[in-house]
């Protein structure tokens, strides 16, 4: 069960990246599919719960962690913050020409590009607490 709970946690921790690495693509200017934005952010949407379900379910599974250990609470509290600038990153980021998504203009660009970039810094902030597990 172990292995299981662990293989599904780190696949949708592999999906926030992709999301992460598309979007980053995006925000430097690269001519990116609608279609592949759009997979991205279902790829988010579902890293996310994945992450979060898979995640607990192994603070509860393993007896040597619990859910109220700090480094869980800290990555649940990493997890909200990612969660709610990816909301607000999506919102930002509007799609432009015919079959490509690209930056709004002007100060909206600025605004999405740090939106994603803050995002960035945080799901990895989020890697290091579940690689290191400070407290742990």
């Amino acid at each position: 069960m172990y292995d299981t709970l662990l293989f599904l946690h780190v696949l949708s921790a592999f999906l926030l990246f992709v999301t992460v690495v598309v979007l980053s693509a995006v925000v430097r200017g690269a001519a990116v599919p609608r279609g592949l934005v759009r997979i991205a952010n279902v790829f988010w949407d579902v890293g996310g719960l994945g992450t979060l379900v898979f995640g607990v379910w192994l603070a509860i599974y393993l007896d040597a962690y619990h859910p109220w250990d700090g480094w869980v609470i800290s990555a649940i509290v990493l997890w909200m913050i990612a969660t709610g600038l990816g909301v607000r990153t999506r919102e930002a980021l509007v799609p432009a020409g015919e079959g490509v998504s690209a930056l709004p203009a002007g100060d909206d660009s600025q605004r999405a590009a740090t939106l994603h970039w803050i995002r960035t810094v945080v799901v990895i902030a989020l890697l290091a607490v579940m690689i290191f597990k400070p407290g742990a």
